[in-house]
C-alpha cells in the first residue's frame, strides 16, 4: 500500500499543476531579477552610440535595430512582471513615439534600487510611497527646468522643428540625423493643417526602394505606389488629370443569377459577342464621358476593359490595398465608387501628375499632387538593403511622432543628461528635508536618474564615473545645462559641455511621460508579493494569426 501525503493549505484549494511563489525572497524579487533581466537587453541600445540588437522573431523575420519599442515587441516576453515593463515602453511608444528605451531603462534602475533598500530592511509600501512622492516632486522640477521662450513655436519653421527633432532622430541613426531631419521635417510641415493640433501621423508615407544610399532619399508631395500601371502600358505619364476610383474592379460584372441562351445560328453567336463588347465600351466611355483620364481599381482589370482603355487614351492603376487605395483617394480628394458606372464630377479626384518611374531597378508610379490642399506627402528612402532601410523608417517615424508631440506642446528640455543630473540633484536636497523612512527611497529614486548620463558615456566607450562627478561639480555651481557630450570624448576634449552650444534639446513631454510610465510600472512590479500560476491548459498549441500586412 502506496503511503500518499494529503495535500494541505493552498494545495487543497487549486488544482494540482499550479505554482505559487509568495514572500519577499521569490515574488518581490524574482519580479526584480526579470525586469533586470530585460533591461540589460535594451539599455545598451540607449542613447546615440547605442549598439543593434539582433532579433529573429516566430516568423523568421530579421530585425537588426536598436529601437527599444520593436526589440521588446519582437521577443514575445513571458514573465508577467517583464510584461508590466514592456507595457510601459509600449504606452510610451504609442503616446509619444520615443522615449521608450528611456521609460524600461530608468523602471528597471528604480527596482534595482528598491532590491537594495528591501534587502536593508524597508518594506515595498515604504519605497512605493517615496517613489510616489519622488515622481511628483520629480515633475515639478522637470517643469522649472524648461528653456524659456520653447512654449511659442512655429511648427511650420524648419530650424525650430529640427532643432526639435534632432535628438529622437539620432538616437537611431546617428550621424545621419542631418539628411533624415531635413527630410521629415520638409515632409511634415508639407502635411501640416490649419490647426497643428490636428496633425496625423499617417499623412507623411515611407516608401522603401533597394539601392543607393541615404542621400539619394527624396521626398514626394503625395504618394508612391510601388507598382507599375496596368496593361500594355502606352500611357505611362499623364499631367492635372481628373481620376476617378472604383473598389471592385474594371471589369465586366458577372449576374448573380444563370441563364441558358440558346443560339441556333452563327450570326447570333457574333452579335453576342458583339454585345458584351458594346456594353463594356459603353462603360468605359461614361468615364472618358465624365472627363477622367486616370482609372484607379481595386481589384482585377479585364482584358476587354483594358483593350477599351488603351483606345480611349486611360491610364490604369491597380491597388490592391484597401489601405492604400482609402490613402490614394485621401490624396487625390476622390469617392471610391463601388461598380463600373459613370462618376458624377464630385466623384472624382484630381493630381498634378501620374508617371510611372523606375527607382534603382523598380518600377514605381508616383501620384503628385502639389497643389489644392496637400494631404500626404511621402519620404522616399534609399538604402542598401532591407534592414538598413528598415531601421531608417523607424527612425523617420520617431521624428515623425517628434512632430506630432510637438505640435501639441513644444516646450523643451536640456538634453544630453543635463535634466537628469540636475533632477538627481534637486532631489537628493529634497530627500534631506524628508523625516520618514521613505526619505531613503526618495535618495534612491535620485540616484536612478544617474543610470542614464552613465548608459550614455559607457556606450560611447567613455569613463562614466568620472563623467558624473564632473556634472555633479558642474550643475552645483549652478550650470544646470551641462550636459555629457560624446563627440567631444573620442577627441579628449572637456567632455561636459552647455546643451545650448551643442544645440541638444529634449521634448518635454517626452521626458514627461517617459519618467511617469517607468515610476508607475516600478510601483506596480513592487506592490506584488505572491503570484498564483494555474496550470496552463492543455491542447495543441494555438498558432499565431498569419502576419499581416504592414498596416
Amino acid at each position: 500500500m502506496g503511503f500518499s501525503m494529503q495535500p494541505y493549505g493552498i494545495q487543497t484549494m487549486l488544482k494540482e499543476g499550479h505554482k505559487h511563489l509568495s514572500g519577499l525572497e521569490e515574488a518581490v524579487l524574482k519580479n526584480i531579477d526579470a525586469c533586470k533581466e530585460l533591461s540589460a537587453i535594451t539599455r545598451t541600445s540607449l542613447g546615440p552610440n547605442g549598439m543593434n540588437k539582433m532579433v529573429i522573431n516566430h516568423l523568421d523575420k530579421l530585425f537588426v535595430t536598436n529601437d527599444a519599442a520593436t526589440i521588446v515587441n519582437e521577443l514575445e516576453v513571458q514573465h508577467p512582471a517583464a510584461k508590466i515593463l514592456v507595457l510601459a515602453g509600449k504606452a510610451q511608444q504609442e503616446e509619444i513615439g520615443d522615449g521608450a528605451n528611456l521609460a524600461i531603462s530608468f523602471a528597471e534602475e528604480l527596482l534595482q534600487n528598491a532590491e537594495e533598500l528591501i534587502r536593508t530592511g524597508l518594506h515595498p509600501s515604504e519605497i512605493i510611497s517615496g517613489y510616489t512622492k519622488a515622481i511628483n516632486k520629480t515633475v515639478e522640477i522637470l517643469c522649472e527646468l524648461v528653456e524659456k521662450g520653447s512654449e511659442s513655436m512655429d511648427v511650420r519653421v524648419k530650424e525650430q522643428v529640427i532643432t526639435r527633432m534632432k535628438a529622437a532622430v539620432a538616437s537611431k541613426q546617428y550621424g545621419q540625423e542631418g539628411v533624415l531631419c531635413s527630410l521629415v521635417a520638409d515632409a511634415c510641415i508639407q502635411v501640416c493643417p490649419k490647426n497643428p493640433a490636428n496633425f496625423d501621423v499617417d499623412n507623411v508615407r515611407v516608401a522603401k526602394l533597394l539601392g543607393g544610399g541615404l542621400h539619394n532619399s527624396t521626398i514626394v508631395r503625395g504618394m508612391v505606389l510601388k507598382n507599375d500601371a496596368v496593361g500594355l502600358g502606352s500611357i505611362k505619364r499623364i499631367e492635372k488629370a481628373k481620376v476617378a476610383v472604383f473598389v471592385s474592379g474594371v471589369d465586366t460584372t458577372a449576374t448573380e443569377t444563370k441563364g441558358t441562351v440558346l443560339i441556333h445560328s452563327a450570326e447570333q453567336l457574333e452579335n453576342y459577342a458583339k454585345t458584351e463588347e458594346a456594353k463594356v465600351e459603353e462603360l468605359i466611355k461614361a468615364v472618358v464621358d465624365s472627363g477622367a483620364k486616370v482609372i484607379v481599381s481595386g481589384g482585377a482589370v479585364g482584358e476587354m476593359a483594358l483593350h477599351f482603355c488603351e483606345r480611349y487614351k486611360l491610364m490604369v492603376l491597380k491597388i490592391s490595398s484597401k489601405f492604400e487605395l482609402r490613402r490614394f483617394c485621401h490624396t487625390t480628394g476622390a469617392v471610391a465608387l463601388l461598380k463600373l458606372s459613370q462618376p458624377k464630377p464630385d466623384d472624382l479626384g484630381y493630381v498634378d501628375s501620374v508617371s510611372v518611374e523606375e527607382i534603382g531597378g523598380v518600377r514605381v508610379t508616383i501620384v503628385r499632387s502639389e497643389e489644392g490642399g496637400n494631404r500626404v506627402s511621402t519620404v522616399v528612402l534609399r538604402g542598401s538593403t532591407d534592414s538598413i532601410l528598415d531601421d531608417l523608417e523607424r527612425a523617420v517615424d520617431d521624428g515623425v511622432n517628434t512632430y506630432k508631440a510637438m505640435c501639441r506642446d513644444s516646450r523643451v528640455v536640456p538634453g544630453a543628461a543635463a535634466t537628469e543630473i540636475e533632477l538627481a540633484r534637486r532631489l537628493k536636497e529634497f530627500s534631506f528635508k524628508e523625516t520618514g523612512l521613505d526619505q531613503y527611497a526618495i535618495a534612491k529614486f535620485a540616484e536612478s536618474f544617474e543610470m542614464i548620463p552613465r548608459t550614455l558615456a559607457e556606450n560611447a566607450g567613455l569613463n562614466a564615473i568620472d563623467i558624473i562627478s564632473k556634472l555633479y561639480e558642474q550643475h552645483a555651481s549652478g550650470n544646470a545645462k551641462v550636459g555629457v557630450d560624446l563627440e567631444a570624448g573620442e577627441t579628449g576634449e572637456d567632455v561636459c559641455k552647455d546643451v545650448s552650444a551643442m544645440n541638444v534639446w529634449d521634448l518635454y513631454v517626452t521626458k514627461f511621460f517617459a519618467l511617469k510610465y517607468a515610476a508607475d510600472a516600478a510601483c506596480t512590479v513592487l506592490r506584488v508579493d505572491q503570484i498564483i500560476m494555474a496550470k496552463p491548459a492543455g491542447g495543441p498549441k494555438r498558432e499565431q494569426p498569419a502576419g499581416m500586412d504592414e498596416d
